[in-house]
């Protein structure tokens, strides 16, 4: 991937050709932007998920799975596994902090609204945990989960959509 000085990044829907890409993209992004958050044992064991490139990308068949690109390549992606939950949301390193992952979720809570979906649910890593708050998603519990023999925390956030109240 080249270095560019404000690229135009694309959006469009997970191709099952995307797996591979995004198995990547997901290993790279915690190998190089968690580091601050959780040692090289607990990244080892959450990188590993996605170790077996269709088995990983075997999980998004069912999932809406969004692709951001830059000139056709991707470069970041987003899940929604139920109609509330967001499962996945990982950039690309070089492109971390452009705007690739704000677009990803501002499409994805668009077409949420628009099925009438009344919340979002995630749960962030301890690296992404402000980047939510900062989009409104609000904490609502701590939680530590087991991945690979590593203990990892998290903390499940909340937004509500479509401006409701309740």
């Amino acid at each position: 991937m080249s270095a560019r000085a404000n690229p135009q990044f694309g959006l469009r829907p997970y191709l099952p050709s995307d797996g591979k890409m995004l198995a990547a993209i997901f290993r790279a992004s915690i190998e190089e932007l968690t580091g601050e958050d959780y040692s090289a044992a607990q990244q080892e064991a959450w990188a590993s998920i996605a170790e077996n490139d269709d088995e990983f990308a075997g999980r998004f068949a069912d999932e809406l799975t969004l692709v951001a690109t830059v000139e056709g390549s991707p470069v970041g992606f987003i899940a929604l596994d139920q109609p509330e939950h967001i499962d996945m949301l990982y950039v690309h390193p070089a492109v971390a902090r452009q705007g690739v992952a704000s677009m990803l979720i501002d499409a994805l809570e668009k077409i949420a609204t628009g099925r009438g979906t009344k919340r979002l649910i995630a749960d962030a890593s301890d690296t992404a945990r402000d980047f939510f708050a900062k989009r409104g998603y609000v904490a609502q519990q701590r939680n530590t989960v087991t991945c690979g023999g590593e203990w990892l925390g998290n903390t499940t956030m909340e937004k509500k959509l479509g401006g409701s109240a309740s």
